[in-house]
Protein backbone atom coordinates (compact mmCIF):
# COMPACT_ATOMS: atom_id res chain seq x y z
CA UNK A 1 0.00 0.00 0.00
CA UNK A 2 1.31 3.30 -0.93
CA UNK A 3 2.63 5.68 1.79
CA UNK A 4 -0.03 8.43 2.40
CA UNK A 5 1.43 12.20 3.05
CA UNK A 6 1.87 12.92 6.59
CA UNK A 7 -1.22 14.84 7.94
CA UNK A 8 -0.34 18.88 8.29
CA UNK A 9 0.63 20.22 10.66
CA UNK A 10 -1.60 21.72 13.42
CA UNK A 11 -1.80 25.54 12.67
CA UNK A 12 0.32 27.64 15.14
CA UNK A 13 -2.16 28.93 18.14
CA UNK A 14 -2.81 32.51 18.19
CA UNK A 15 0.07 34.63 20.22
CA UNK A 16 -1.33 38.09 19.41
CA UNK A 17 -1.25 39.84 22.46
CA UNK A 18 -2.01 43.15 22.46
CA UNK A 19 0.51 45.66 23.30
CA UNK A 20 0.41 47.81 26.16
CA UNK A 21 -0.52 51.19 26.48
CA UNK A 22 0.84 51.78 29.68
CA UNK A 23 4.85 53.25 28.58
CA UNK A 24 3.48 56.79 28.45
CA UNK A 25 1.19 58.54 31.04
CA UNK A 26 -2.09 59.14 29.08
CA UNK A 27 -1.44 63.41 28.98
CA UNK A 28 1.83 62.49 27.59
CA UNK A 29 0.77 60.05 24.80
CA UNK A 30 0.21 62.08 21.36
CA UNK A 31 -2.97 60.71 21.20
CA UNK A 32 -5.41 62.08 18.21
CA UNK A 33 -7.96 63.67 20.98
CA UNK A 34 -4.98 65.86 21.92
CA UNK A 35 -3.54 66.45 18.64
CA UNK A 36 -6.88 67.57 17.13
CA UNK A 37 -7.80 69.73 20.37
CA UNK A 38 -4.49 71.75 20.03
CA UNK A 39 -4.81 71.71 16.56
CA UNK A 40 -8.33 73.31 15.71
CA UNK A 41 -8.11 74.89 19.20
CA UNK A 42 -5.31 77.31 17.95
CA UNK A 43 -6.98 77.61 14.75
CA UNK A 44 -9.76 79.02 16.48
CA UNK A 45 -7.49 81.52 18.22
CA UNK A 46 -5.45 82.47 14.99
CA UNK A 47 -8.49 83.13 13.66
CA UNK A 48 -9.58 85.15 16.58
CA UNK A 49 -6.94 87.14 16.52
CA UNK A 50 -6.90 87.97 12.88
CA UNK A 51 -11.01 88.97 13.14
CA UNK A 52 -10.36 91.60 16.07
CA UNK A 53 -7.24 93.07 14.44
CA UNK A 54 -9.28 93.59 10.98
CA UNK A 55 -12.64 94.28 12.62
CA UNK A 56 -10.53 96.93 14.54
CA UNK A 57 -8.29 98.27 12.40
CA UNK A 58 -11.68 98.33 9.61
CA UNK A 59 -14.04 100.30 12.43
CA UNK A 60 -10.62 102.71 12.99
CA UNK A 61 -10.74 103.10 9.67
CA UNK A 62 -14.46 103.96 9.08
CA UNK A 63 -15.06 106.19 12.31
CA UNK A 64 -11.98 108.52 11.07
CA UNK A 65 -10.52 108.29 14.61
CA UNK A 66 -8.17 111.39 15.21
CA UNK A 67 -9.26 113.41 11.70
CA UNK A 68 -11.31 116.44 11.19
CA UNK A 69 -15.11 117.04 12.14
CA UNK A 70 -17.17 117.08 9.78
CA UNK A 71 -18.53 120.60 10.45
CA UNK A 72 -16.73 123.65 12.41
CA UNK A 73 -17.91 126.71 13.76
CA UNK A 74 -16.73 130.09 11.57
CA UNK A 75 -17.62 133.49 13.16
CA UNK A 76 -20.95 132.49 14.84
CA UNK A 77 -21.90 130.18 11.93
CA UNK A 78 -22.16 126.03 11.16
CA UNK A 79 -21.13 125.37 7.67
CA UNK A 80 -20.37 121.61 6.62
CA UNK A 81 -19.24 120.22 3.45
CA UNK A 82 -20.69 116.61 4.43
CA UNK A 83 -23.97 117.91 6.20
CA UNK A 84 -26.71 119.87 4.65
CA UNK A 85 -26.95 122.35 7.75
CA UNK A 86 -29.60 125.01 7.34
CA UNK A 87 -28.04 128.73 6.70
CA UNK A 88 -31.09 130.71 8.29
CA UNK A 89 -32.89 129.21 10.73
CA UNK A 90 -33.82 128.86 14.35
CA UNK A 91 -31.62 127.09 17.27
CA UNK A 92 -33.82 124.13 17.26
CA UNK A 93 -34.17 123.53 13.45
CA UNK A 94 -30.09 124.04 13.47
CA UNK A 95 -29.47 121.36 16.00
CA UNK A 96 -32.09 118.99 14.65
CA UNK A 97 -30.22 119.39 11.17
CA UNK A 98 -27.24 118.40 12.98
CA UNK A 99 -27.84 115.77 15.26
CA UNK A 100 -29.69 113.81 11.89
CA UNK A 101 -25.73 114.16 10.19
CA UNK A 102 -23.89 113.13 12.69
CA UNK A 103 -26.29 109.72 12.85
CA UNK A 104 -26.29 109.49 9.20
CA UNK A 105 -22.70 109.47 9.62
CA UNK A 106 -22.60 106.75 12.41
CA UNK A 107 -25.14 104.53 10.34
CA UNK A 108 -23.01 104.93 7.09
CA UNK A 109 -20.11 104.13 9.39
CA UNK A 110 -21.60 100.67 10.96
CA UNK A 111 -22.99 99.68 7.16
CA UNK A 112 -19.16 100.34 5.87
CA UNK A 113 -17.97 98.01 9.27
CA UNK A 114 -20.65 95.46 8.84
CA UNK A 115 -19.97 94.54 4.70
CA UNK A 116 -16.62 94.56 5.29
CA UNK A 117 -16.74 92.16 8.23
CA UNK A 118 -18.80 90.12 6.49
CA UNK A 119 -16.29 90.07 3.62
CA UNK A 120 -13.01 89.43 6.10
CA UNK A 121 -14.98 86.23 7.61
CA UNK A 122 -16.08 84.95 4.51
CA UNK A 123 -12.56 85.20 3.01
CA UNK A 124 -11.04 83.39 6.42
CA UNK A 125 -13.88 80.64 6.10
CA UNK A 126 -13.05 79.58 3.09
CA UNK A 127 -8.75 80.05 4.14
CA UNK A 128 -9.64 77.62 7.61
CA UNK A 129 -11.82 75.12 5.59
CA UNK A 130 -9.23 75.01 3.09
CA UNK A 131 -6.43 74.56 5.64
CA UNK A 132 -8.87 72.16 7.93
CA UNK A 133 -9.33 69.64 4.66
CA UNK A 134 -5.88 69.85 4.24
CA UNK A 135 -5.04 69.05 7.81
CA UNK A 136 -7.60 66.12 8.25
CA UNK A 137 -6.99 64.69 4.92
CA UNK A 138 -2.90 64.30 6.40
CA UNK A 139 -4.24 63.05 10.10
CA UNK A 140 -6.97 60.28 8.62
CA UNK A 141 -4.22 59.27 5.54
CA UNK A 142 -3.65 56.17 7.68
CA UNK A 143 -7.53 55.42 7.54
CA UNK A 144 -7.24 55.92 3.69
CA UNK A 145 -4.04 52.99 3.88
CA UNK A 146 -6.15 51.06 5.79
CA UNK A 147 -8.93 51.06 3.27
CA UNK A 148 -6.80 50.39 0.53
CA UNK A 149 -5.29 47.34 2.60
CA UNK A 150 -8.42 45.75 3.45
CA UNK A 151 -9.90 46.04 -0.22
CA UNK A 152 -6.84 44.24 -1.67
CA UNK A 153 -7.30 41.76 1.10
CA UNK A 154 -10.54 41.02 0.04
CA UNK A 155 -9.21 39.73 -3.36
CA UNK A 156 -7.50 37.02 -1.33
CA UNK A 157 -4.26 38.59 -1.20
CA UNK A 158 -3.57 37.91 2.65
CA UNK A 159 0.26 38.83 2.29
CA UNK A 160 -0.65 42.78 2.22
CA UNK A 161 0.09 44.44 5.48
CA UNK A 162 -0.34 47.91 6.59
CA UNK A 163 3.17 48.59 8.55
CA UNK A 164 2.07 52.50 9.76
CA UNK A 165 5.14 54.24 10.70
CA UNK A 166 4.62 57.06 13.39
CA UNK A 167 3.55 58.43 16.52
CA UNK A 168 1.95 55.90 19.42
CA UNK A 169 -1.13 57.18 18.73
CA UNK A 170 -4.98 55.09 18.26
CA UNK A 171 -4.40 54.60 14.13
CA UNK A 172 -0.99 52.89 14.75
CA UNK A 173 -2.57 50.78 17.08
CA UNK A 174 -5.51 50.30 15.42
CA UNK A 175 -2.92 49.29 11.97
CA UNK A 176 -0.91 46.77 14.08
CA UNK A 177 -3.69 45.06 15.25
CA UNK A 178 -5.59 44.84 11.50
CA UNK A 179 -1.88 43.40 10.82
CA UNK A 180 -2.06 40.97 13.52
CA UNK A 181 -5.38 39.81 12.22
CA UNK A 182 -3.83 39.51 8.58
CA UNK A 183 -1.52 37.24 10.33
CA UNK A 184 -3.79 34.80 11.91
CA UNK A 185 -5.81 35.50 8.86
CA UNK A 186 -3.04 34.06 6.42
CA UNK A 187 -2.11 31.09 8.63
CA UNK A 188 -5.48 30.06 9.10
CA UNK A 189 -6.38 30.25 5.06
CA UNK A 190 -3.17 28.50 4.88
CA UNK A 191 -3.34 25.59 7.25
CA UNK A 192 -7.57 25.72 5.19
CA UNK A 193 -5.86 24.94 2.09
CA UNK A 194 -3.30 22.30 3.26
CA UNK A 195 -6.22 20.14 4.38
CA UNK A 196 -8.20 20.54 1.20
CA UNK A 197 -5.10 18.94 -0.84
CA UNK A 198 -4.72 16.27 2.03
CA UNK A 199 -7.92 15.50 2.07
CA UNK A 200 -8.37 15.70 -1.52
CA UNK A 201 -5.77 12.72 -1.81
CA UNK A 202 -6.95 10.71 1.45
CA UNK A 203 -10.64 10.41 0.49
CA UNK A 204 -9.89 9.62 -3.36
CA UNK A 205 -7.11 6.88 -2.94
CA UNK A 206 -9.15 4.64 -1.00
CA UNK A 207 -12.45 5.01 -2.99
CA UNK A 208 -10.45 4.62 -6.38
CA UNK A 209 -8.96 1.67 -4.88
CA UNK A 210 -12.52 0.12 -4.21
CA UNK A 211 -13.56 0.90 -7.69
CA UNK A 212 -10.74 -1.00 -9.09
CA UNK A 213 -11.11 -3.84 -7.09
CA UNK A 214 -15.17 -4.22 -7.43
CA UNK A 215 -14.26 -3.45 -11.45
CA UNK A 216 -12.05 -6.68 -11.36
CA UNK A 217 -14.38 -8.68 -9.48
CA UNK A 218 -17.17 -7.85 -11.95
CA UNK A 219 -15.08 -8.72 -15.26
CA UNK A 220 -14.30 -12.35 -13.85
CA UNK A 221 -17.10 -13.85 -15.74
CA UNK A 222 -17.07 -16.94 -13.39
CA UNK A 223 -18.71 -15.07 -10.81
CA UNK A 224 -21.53 -15.87 -8.80
CA UNK A 225 -24.93 -14.21 -9.92
CA UNK A 226 -24.99 -12.88 -6.69
CA UNK A 227 -21.91 -11.49 -5.92
CA UNK A 228 -21.67 -9.78 -9.26
CA UNK A 229 -25.22 -7.81 -8.04
CA UNK A 230 -23.74 -7.34 -4.88
CA UNK A 231 -20.53 -5.81 -6.92
CA UNK A 232 -22.83 -3.67 -8.75
CA UNK A 233 -24.60 -2.35 -6.01
CA UNK A 234 -21.42 -1.23 -3.96
CA UNK A 235 -19.96 -0.05 -7.34
CA UNK A 236 -22.91 2.56 -7.75
CA UNK A 237 -22.50 3.12 -3.53
CA UNK A 238 -18.52 3.94 -4.41
CA UNK A 239 -19.08 6.27 -7.36
CA UNK A 240 -21.54 8.51 -5.56
CA UNK A 241 -19.20 8.50 -2.63
CA UNK A 242 -16.67 9.70 -5.13
CA UNK A 243 -19.00 12.43 -6.38
CA UNK A 244 -19.82 13.54 -2.69
CA UNK A 245 -16.13 13.76 -2.46
CA UNK A 246 -15.12 15.91 -5.76
CA UNK A 247 -18.28 18.19 -4.87
CA UNK A 248 -17.51 18.83 -1.27
CA UNK A 249 -13.64 19.78 -2.46
CA UNK A 250 -14.65 21.94 -5.06
CA UNK A 251 -17.31 23.89 -2.58
CA UNK A 252 -14.78 23.85 -0.62
CA UNK A 253 -12.29 25.19 -3.50
CA UNK A 254 -14.79 27.61 -4.87
CA UNK A 255 -15.45 29.40 -1.83
CA UNK A 256 -12.34 31.86 -2.42
CA UNK A 257 -11.80 34.09 -5.08
CA UNK A 258 -10.77 33.43 -8.16
CA UNK A 259 -6.73 34.89 -8.52
CA UNK A 260 -5.75 33.41 -11.78
CA UNK A 261 -8.54 35.04 -14.45
CA UNK A 262 -8.80 34.12 -17.81
CA UNK A 263 -11.30 35.00 -20.98
CA UNK A 264 -13.85 32.53 -21.04
CA UNK A 265 -17.11 32.94 -23.40
CA UNK A 266 -20.11 31.80 -21.71
CA UNK A 267 -21.78 30.81 -24.83
CA UNK A 268 -18.77 28.06 -25.57
CA UNK A 269 -19.39 26.85 -21.61
CA UNK A 270 -23.10 26.50 -21.61
CA UNK A 271 -22.33 24.42 -24.99
CA UNK A 272 -20.12 22.17 -23.43
CA UNK A 273 -22.26 21.61 -20.58
CA UNK A 274 -25.37 20.77 -23.11
CA UNK A 275 -23.12 18.33 -24.93
CA UNK A 276 -22.35 16.43 -21.65
CA UNK A 277 -26.31 16.21 -21.00
CA UNK A 278 -27.73 15.75 -24.30
CA UNK A 279 -27.60 11.93 -23.81
CA UNK A 280 -29.75 11.94 -20.30
CA UNK A 281 -32.06 14.45 -21.55
CA UNK A 282 -33.12 12.08 -24.74
CA UNK A 283 -33.09 9.27 -22.17
CA UNK A 284 -35.95 11.63 -20.11
CA UNK A 285 -37.33 12.75 -23.34
CA UNK A 286 -36.35 15.94 -22.43
CA UNK A 287 -36.04 18.54 -25.17
CA UNK A 288 -32.82 21.10 -24.71
CA UNK A 289 -32.65 24.38 -26.42
CA UNK A 290 -31.76 27.93 -26.52
CA UNK A 291 -29.62 30.03 -28.28
CA UNK A 292 -26.12 30.80 -26.83
CA UNK A 293 -24.64 34.30 -27.71
CA UNK A 294 -21.25 35.37 -27.06
CA UNK A 295 -20.54 36.94 -23.72
CA UNK A 296 -16.46 37.10 -22.74
CA UNK A 297 -16.10 37.29 -18.83
CA UNK A 298 -12.68 36.94 -16.62
CA UNK A 299 -12.76 34.02 -14.82
CA UNK A 300 -11.62 30.31 -14.52
CA UNK A 301 -13.19 28.11 -17.62
CA UNK A 302 -13.05 24.58 -15.08
CA UNK A 303 -15.28 26.52 -12.95
CA UNK A 304 -17.84 28.48 -14.82
CA UNK A 305 -18.60 24.84 -17.20
CA UNK A 306 -19.19 23.57 -13.66
CA UNK A 307 -22.01 26.21 -13.10
CA UNK A 308 -23.57 25.76 -16.46
CA UNK A 309 -23.47 21.77 -15.99
CA UNK A 310 -24.61 21.58 -12.69
CA UNK A 311 -27.94 23.54 -13.60
CA UNK A 312 -28.18 22.00 -16.96
CA UNK A 313 -28.14 18.61 -15.37
CA UNK A 314 -30.54 19.85 -12.48
CA UNK A 315 -32.93 21.16 -14.92
CA UNK A 316 -33.17 17.77 -17.08
CA UNK A 317 -33.49 15.65 -13.77
CA UNK A 318 -35.97 18.13 -12.09
CA UNK A 319 -38.46 17.98 -14.74
CA UNK A 320 -41.61 16.53 -16.12
CA UNK A 321 -42.23 12.71 -17.07
CA UNK A 322 -43.37 14.19 -20.82
CA UNK A 323 -43.11 17.13 -22.88
CA UNK A 324 -40.59 18.60 -20.98
CA UNK A 325 -37.71 21.11 -22.02
CA UNK A 326 -35.04 23.11 -21.02
CA UNK A 327 -34.05 26.27 -22.55
CA UNK A 328 -30.33 27.44 -21.81
CA UNK A 329 -29.57 31.25 -23.38
CA UNK A 330 -26.08 33.27 -22.66
CA UNK A 331 -25.95 37.16 -23.70
CA UNK A 332 -23.93 40.04 -23.11
CA UNK A 333 -25.39 43.33 -21.08
CA UNK A 334 -23.47 46.56 -20.32
CA UNK A 335 -21.13 45.82 -17.66
CA UNK A 336 -22.31 41.94 -16.96
CA UNK A 337 -22.73 38.37 -18.98
CA UNK A 338 -25.80 36.57 -17.88
CA UNK A 339 -26.61 32.72 -18.21
CA UNK A 340 -30.21 31.48 -18.00
CA UNK A 341 -30.90 28.26 -17.70
CA UNK A 342 -35.31 27.84 -17.87
CA UNK A 343 -36.94 24.08 -17.34
CA UNK A 344 -40.27 22.86 -16.82
CA UNK A 345 -40.93 20.98 -13.82
CA UNK A 346 -42.77 20.67 -10.19
CA UNK A 347 -43.75 23.65 -9.10
CA UNK A 348 -41.74 25.53 -6.88
CA UNK A 349 -43.13 27.56 -3.70
CA UNK A 350 -41.01 30.71 -3.71
CA UNK A 351 -40.51 30.64 0.08
CA UNK A 352 -38.39 26.92 -0.89
CA UNK A 353 -36.04 28.49 -3.31
CA UNK A 354 -33.48 29.31 -0.58
CA UNK A 355 -33.64 26.14 0.55
CA UNK A 356 -32.28 24.63 -2.63
CA UNK A 357 -28.84 26.25 -2.26
CA UNK A 358 -28.19 24.70 0.85
CA UNK A 359 -26.17 21.49 0.82
CA UNK A 360 -27.80 18.01 0.76
CA UNK A 361 -30.99 19.97 0.42
CA UNK A 362 -33.41 19.21 -1.68
CA UNK A 363 -37.00 20.42 -2.53
CA UNK A 364 -39.48 19.97 0.92
CA UNK A 365 -36.49 17.33 2.19
CA UNK A 366 -33.81 17.93 4.55
CA UNK A 367 -31.20 15.29 3.53
CA UNK A 368 -30.29 13.10 -0.24
CA UNK A 369 -32.35 10.67 -0.51
CA UNK A 370 -32.27 9.48 -4.72
CA UNK A 371 -30.51 8.88 -7.43
CA UNK A 372 -30.42 12.48 -8.93
CA UNK A 373 -27.16 13.71 -7.45
CA UNK A 374 -25.57 14.39 -4.21
CA UNK A 375 -27.45 17.46 -3.36
CA UNK A 376 -24.54 19.85 -4.43
CA UNK A 377 -25.13 21.11 -7.18
CA UNK A 378 -26.54 24.62 -6.65
CA UNK A 379 -24.48 25.14 -3.57
CA UNK A 380 -21.33 24.82 -5.60
CA UNK A 381 -22.82 27.08 -8.58
CA UNK A 382 -23.24 29.77 -5.97
CA UNK A 383 -19.61 29.26 -4.34
CA UNK A 384 -18.48 29.76 -8.06
CA UNK A 385 -20.37 32.45 -9.05
CA UNK A 386 -19.47 34.31 -5.69
CA UNK A 387 -15.44 33.35 -6.08
CA UNK A 388 -16.21 35.39 -9.26
CA UNK A 389 -17.87 38.53 -8.20
CA UNK A 390 -21.08 37.49 -10.13
CA UNK A 391 -24.39 36.03 -8.24
CA UNK A 392 -27.35 33.49 -8.95
CA UNK A 393 -30.94 34.14 -8.60
CA UNK A 394 -33.54 31.57 -8.93
CA UNK A 395 -36.97 32.49 -9.55
CA UNK A 396 -40.38 30.28 -9.79
CA UNK A 397 -41.29 29.60 -12.94
CA UNK A 398 -45.44 30.07 -13.49
CA UNK A 399 -46.65 26.59 -14.28
CA UNK A 400 -43.81 24.72 -12.91
CA UNK A 401 -40.14 24.72 -12.87
CA UNK A 402 -37.48 27.19 -12.37
CA UNK A 403 -35.73 30.43 -13.89
CA UNK A 404 -31.87 30.42 -12.87
CA UNK A 405 -30.05 33.57 -13.75
CA UNK A 406 -26.17 33.49 -13.35
CA UNK A 407 -24.61 37.08 -13.79
CA UNK A 408 -21.23 37.66 -13.74
CA UNK A 409 -18.79 41.09 -14.44
CA UNK A 410 -17.23 41.68 -17.32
Amino acid sequence: MANSPAAPAAPPKPTWDPKSSESLSPLLRPTIRIRLTLLYGGMFLIAGILLLTIIYMLAAQALNVGGELPFKIVTGQVTSGVCNLPKNGSADQFNEAMNSCVNHQRQQALDHLLARSLYALVGLSIIAFAFGYAVAGRVLSPLGRMTRTARRVAGTDLTRRIELDGPDDELKELADTFDEMLDRLERAFTAQQRFVANASHELRTPLAINRTLLEVHLSDPGAPVELTQLGRTLLATNERSEQLVEGLLLLARSDNQIVERKPVDLAEVATRAIDQTLAEAAGKGVEVRGEQSPAVVQGNGILLERIALNLVQNAVRYNVAEGGWVEVTTELQPGQALLVVSNTGPVVPAYEIDNLFEPFRRLRTERTGSDKGVGLGLSIARSVARAHGGRIIAEPREGGGLVMRVTLPV
